[in-house]
């Protein structure tokens, strides 16, 4: 999530006024009425210093309608008088003695403390926005990246009043590209610089964001499409184009500028132990990531042991297939460069992509009441990712739906190169970020009842686990055609296996770019340019692959200690409606688990 985007809502009375009728009345009179006004509350105020997390959810219109012509205040007074708010919230809700709380509430209360707490780790121990992002501008962070998608994917137009709004935030687009820059210019003064070839590929991306005239850029364009699409009457596109031309085009000029010279002076190192305090940031950032208290030297291992045992089980499956020339990594290259298994590199190969992936939810969904009570059917639009910031986005990932249901989930693909994605491959992928994996999950943890403040917590560990273990349960309900399929699901596994030896290499001992893209290509068999993309991600991003594989064993340890406590009373639907309690740390998941399956025994 975007240091943008953080925890946010509305009003206390309109948040009040969205929870279930029955949950309102179960809560009259008692302490757990108190902690979610308080709850409420805090979210109340958040909103107003997020104006975009408040659109993705769908919370800037009525009384907060003016937040729609908004963009977040960054600037260092802001973040502190955040700080002191969040501390603030913490004193308030420990004041609950947890004792006069029910059980569900004591729950919420346990996670609330636990993500707020979080939240004030970077900035009181090490003066930066997040240990998870610790340089402000990267090929994946900053502004010029976030803010230009935001207005194109989540700013809805539907009245001139959208429009307006749209212009408002295209306006406030070039203060926040010059707070960014101040901010990296202050943390390179620390030593706190992406490595050089981040840089490179950052500087290429605001290029490609500046290099069209005003009039025909995206930022304009998308206005003028989407304005015309509801027949808007307006000079849309002489306005933005002003606003692209005379303010956000010389903002963008400066942070390139500050950029290239960062660039000029720049670290040929990929990990954070070459910066100050790097290996403190980093333990900091692998514990909120994961959620875990593992050192990064058990992870390492964790993930060289992983790595052994499924490539083991790739090694039957592909010899089964007679492709046995090779280790497992080159018999998957060569998998991969078959004809039959690649989509054509144009146009026409993108929309058949996309079109297949479509048919995997459709046929997934069918299945998914074998192992669901009432699976979630909140609807689901499948994009290609934006060709501006395609060369450092991520190669696939998912943006959650706006509460009020003005905009749905996205699965984004990152369709640079088809060649990254082997037709065997897809699949997995698919039921990672569409079903059973984040949409569902999150889409059912949003529509259940609860303070509105868990619907949106975000605990990557329990999030991105439920999502690898998504990938098992669509092998366990057949979801997979044939044995190459599944020997993509067991590749996406081994994966996110070779991520925890990656990343702990990059970061703690040392590992090159070049060390560290190879031993993913080696292993994995995935193409080379797509394994430099993941490795830079991870340069810029310390701790966030560990959350996969350690969230995945978190959630089949807690099924397999549930499956023996319940015994043969153990039914794998009700165990899935712990995903109704929304996200939360792994040891609080497995704890939970634990006890409800007592209660099933």
């Amino acid at each position: 999530m975007d240091r943008r985007t953080f925890l946010a809502s509305s009003s206390t009375a309109t948040l009040a006024a969205l929870l279930p009728a029955a949950a309102r009345a179960a809560m009259a009179g008692t302490r757990d009425a108190e902690i979610n006004a308080v709850y409420n509350q805090i979210v109340a105020e958040r909103i107003q210093r997020s104006p975009e997390f408040a659109t993705s959810l769908g919370f800037d219109k009525g009384p907060n309608a003016a937040l729609k012509h908004k963009l977040s205040d960054d600037s260092p007074a802001a973040k502190a008088r955040n700080l002191a708010d969040t501390k603030a919230a913490i004193a308030k809700i420990e004041a609950f003695d947890p004792a006069t709380l029910s059980e569900g509430a004591q729950l919420d209360r346990e996670v609330v403390l636990y993500s707020l707490r979080s939240a004030t780790v970077s900035q009181d121990r090490f003066q930066i926005d997040s240990v998870g992002r610790p340089f402000p501008i990267t090929q994946q962070g900053g502004a010029y990246f976030s803010t230009p998608d935001f207005l194109n994917s989540s700013h809805t137009i539907v009245t001139q009043d959208d429009a307006e709004a749209y212009l408002d935030r295209l306006d406030a687009f070039a203060g926040a590209l010059d707070q960014d820059t101040a901010d990296q210019k202050e943390a390179a003064g620390r030593g706190l610089v992406a490595p050089v070839f981040c840089l490179e590929l950052t500087l290429a991306q605001i290029a490609k964001l500046r290099q069209a005239d005003p009039a025909a850029n995206t930022l304009t364009q998308s206005l003028v499409r989407r304005a015309a699409a509801k027949q808007l009457q307006g000079d849309w596109q002489g306005r933005a184009a002003k606003i692209v031309g005379e303010k956000v085009y010389p903002a963008l000029d400066r942070q390139y500028a500050l950029i290239k010279d960062l660039h000029a002076k720049g670290r040929p190192s990929a990990g954070l132990w070459d910066v100050p305090r790097g290996q403190e940031i980093y333990a900091a950032a692998l514990e909120q990531w994961t959620t875990t208290s593992f050192t990064p030297d058990q992870v390492h291992k964790m993930g060289l042991e992983q790595v052994a045992e499924i490539s083991a089980k790739l090694d039957a499956l592909l010899k089964a297939q007679g492709l046995t020339k090779g280790s497992v990594g080159e018999r998957l290259t060569a998998l991969n460069e078959r004809p039959d298994q690649l989509y054509p590199d144009t146009a026409e190969g993108r929309t058949a992509l996309i079109a297949g992936l479509n048919a995997s939810v459709q046929e997934v969904a069918a299945l998914l009441p074998k192992a669901f009570l009432n699976p979630n059917k909140a609807p689901l639009e499948i994009r290609a990712v934006p060709v501006e910031i395609q060369d450092g986005a991520s190669n696939g990932y998912y943006t959650r739906a706006a509460l009020d249901g003005s905009r749905p989930a996205i699965y984004w693909i990152n369709l640079k190169s088809v060649a990254d994605w082997p037709k065997y491959s897809l699949p997995a992928l698919t039921f990672h970020e569409g079903l059973p994996g984040h949409h569902l999950q999150i889409s059912t943890a949003q529509a259940a009842e609860g303070p509105l403040i868990r619907k949106f917590g975000f605990f990557s560990a329990y999030t991105e686990g439920w999502a690898l273990y998504a990938e098992q349960l669509a092998d366990e309900l057949g979801a997979y055609h044939g044995p190459l399929e599944r020997a993509g699901y067991l590749q996406s596994f081994l994966f996110r296996a070779v991520r925890l030896v990656v990343d702990t290499g990059i970061h703690t001992q040392q590992w090159t770019r070049e060390r560290a893209t190879d031993y993913i290509v080696q292993n994995t068999g995935f193409a080379r340019p797509r394994s430099q993309r993941e490795v830079e991600r991870y340069c810029t991003m310390p701790g966030q692959a560990c959350a996969y594989k350690l969230g995945h064993i978190a959630w089949t340890r807690a099924r397999a200690n549930a499956q023996k406590i319940a015994g043969n009373k153990f039914d794998l639907q009700q165990f899935h409606e712990v995903i109704r309690l929304g996200a939360m740390p792994l040891t609080m998941f497995e704890r939970l688990v634990e006890e409800r399956a007592k209660a099933m025994a």
